[in-house]
């Protein structure tokens, strides 16, 4: 293995960590702009089925990925969220995620799906309060 190999692998888990959290804050903000209009678009009417709630999960999932709590569970359920809104709105206008306009509901079911599989990866909160806990006791 040449030194390059190595040095990349030594980084990997920064790269996966770094990875979460740039996917889980564009999932967050899709979240947002269904919520509150932000960045563009208007809000979804308040309790609206299931525009609103799934506004609601993606802050929430999307928050708990990106700062690496509990992210596991976060990104299994988020990936299965994702799987349910594919077949929901997409699948019906064809198969082929680029025909139905589906193809970031495929991407984040899988990428999610990768997250459940690989972890977090490092930068997390969740490891930073392992560190802290254990040097305390």
């Amino acid at each position: 293995m040449s030194t390059l190999d190595t040095r990349i692998d030594n980084q990997s888990a920064v790269a996966l960590g770094a990875f979460r959290i740039l996917v889980a804050l564009l999932f967050a903000m899709h979240g947002v702009a269904k919520l509150f209009g932000w960045p563009q678009g208007q809000p979804v009417p308040l309790g609206m089925w299931p525009a609103w709630w799934a506004g609601v999960l993606e802050v929430v999932l999307g928050s708990l990925i990106a700062l690496g709590l509990f992210t596991r569970a976060a990104a299994f359920v988020a990936s299965g969220m994702m799987a349910v809104a594919y077949f929901w709105m997409h699948f019906p206008d064809g198969f082929w995620p680029l025909v139905n306009g589906g193809e970031a509901a495929v991407l984040y079911c899988f990428v999610f799906l990768l997250l459940v599989a690989t972890g977090p990866g490092a930068l997390t909160v969740q490891r930073r309060r392992r560190t802290s806990v254990s040097i305390e006791n």
